[in-house]
């Protein structure tokens, strides 16, 4: 394919795609040097032996980077502060994990005068987008090689074939292949039975769900949670004050346990077409809906209204890979601004998939028992809503006395 490629930094997550991508590519680069890198966000045991692993299918060295604290405070809280989910109820999960890592890969292929980054993704997927618009931003001048869209293998059925005549050890098989992505905040599945959005997904398959159990499984006790802002941020869980990896991780063991956060969804992609897929995200509901309520009585109402309208913008922005751009940070600076009298208290009550509203107190609420109340209050005079209503309702009062004549 070309002699000019003599330095390599892999994407490197040990995956079956990653895996059988250092030997392709010393295979097709002349015998290329390949570094590898691996950023860990959370995903715990599936580091175990990476660096083993790395080394003995070709690679010269394995950095493992730590990336957890960055990812909570500098890509997740951000996230959760501004509302932002993709179509409705894709936490995500991945998207926002993929600009962080690809930072980190193109600062180490820049210190290491590599010749090029490669990145395992399919070209029909996101993340492709996402790596390489981060490349765009902290690499430009890189090469970028990305298998998929060049070899001649054409599924992951061949790819475990060639890993098997590699002797390329994997740690999955043809029965177990759903392609997933697991970090701090989530984990998801797709491929194989799921592809399908008419399959119900088999929950109570063993092995199936890795952060909890499907509701059916659930306790019959609740259990009660109650989170702590500070300024839109979590601080604190039931009182504990604690750091943003250390509550997430908390949260996913508590909720997964009470089969909360389970998502099956059909998503558009940004390359065109629709996905299916299931995700795990037992903190991320929780802290979702605690900040949900949060801002119910923390912000008023138009506030409250076109933040919301902001959050599916920042949301697109997050999913289609465009993290470092001007109009996220400027986005960043607005919901900072909607953010500042957000802290308080809010319980919730777990019960068998559900996340049920429990309390929600505030030192910045503008809930008012005086002006809310139904029994008699001396703030509010009744008889002015008949003027507002008058003038409120002035266009529609005019448009149907013309269509009737009598004007």
């Amino acid at each position: 394919m070309g002699t000019q490629i003599k330095k390599v930094v892999l994407m490197y997550s040990g995956g079956l795609d990653t895996s059988i991508i250092i030997p392709w590519l010393k295979e097709n680069y002349d015998g290329c040097e390949v570094i590898a890198v691996s950023a860990d966000v959370g995903q715990g045991t599936e580091l175990d032996g990476l660096e083993e692993k790395a080394l003995k299918t070709g690679a010269s060295k394995l950095y493992i980077e730590d990336l957890q604290r960055e990812f909570v405070e500098d890509f997740i809280w951000p996230t959760l502060k501004a509302g932002a989910r993709y179509e409705k109820d894709y936490l995500l999960g991945t998207s926002f994990a993929r600009p962080l890592i690809a930072k980190r890969v193109a600062e180490i292929a820049k210190a290491e005068g590599a010749d090029a980054i490669c990145h395992g993704c399919t070209g029909k997927g996101n993340d492709q987008v996402r790596f390489e618009l981060t490349f765009k931003a902290f690499a430009p001048e890189m090469q970028i090689i990305a298998p998929w869209r060049t070899w001649d293998i054409k599924s992951r059925e061949e790819e475990i074939e060639y890993a098997e005549a590699h002797n390329i050890p994997l740690k999955i098989n043809r029965e177990t292949n759903y392609s997933k992505d697991k970090n701090l905040w989530h984990l998801s599945h797709e491929g194989m039975d799921l592809e399908d959005p008419a399959n119900e997904p088999q929950y109570q398959k063993p092995g199936f769900l890795e952060l909890g159990v499907s509701p059916e499984q659930a306790p019959d006790a609740a259990a009660y949670v109650t989170l702590t802002f500070e300024q839109g941020t979590p601080v604190a869980l039931d009182g504990e004050r604690l750091g943003g990896v250390e509550l997430i991780a908390k949260l996913n063991a508590i909720g997964g346990a009470h089969g909360v956060g389970i998502d099956d969804l059909v998503e558009n992609r940004l390359v065109g077409m629709k996905s299916r897929g299931v995700y795990e995200n037992p903190a991320g509901k929780i802290l979702f809906r605690a900040h949900d309520v949060l801002e119910t009585i923390t912000l008023d109402r138009d506030t409250q209204h076109y933040k919301e309208l902001l959050a599916q913008r920042y949301a697109e922005l997050v999913y289609f890979g465009q993290w470092y751009t001007p109009l996220r940070e400027a986005l960043d600076a607005f919901v900072a601004k909607t953010q500042e009298t957000v802290t308080g208290e809010v319980r919730l009550k777990l019960y068998k998939g559900n996340i049920i509203n429990a309390g929600v107190t505030s030192p910045h609420s503008l809930w008012s028992e005086a002006f809310a109340t139904f029994d008699g209050d001396n703030v509010y005079d009744q008889n002015d809503s008949a003027g507002f209503i008058n003038l409120f309702g002035l266009p529609i009062k005019v448009r149907a006395l013309l269509a009737q004549g009598k004007v």
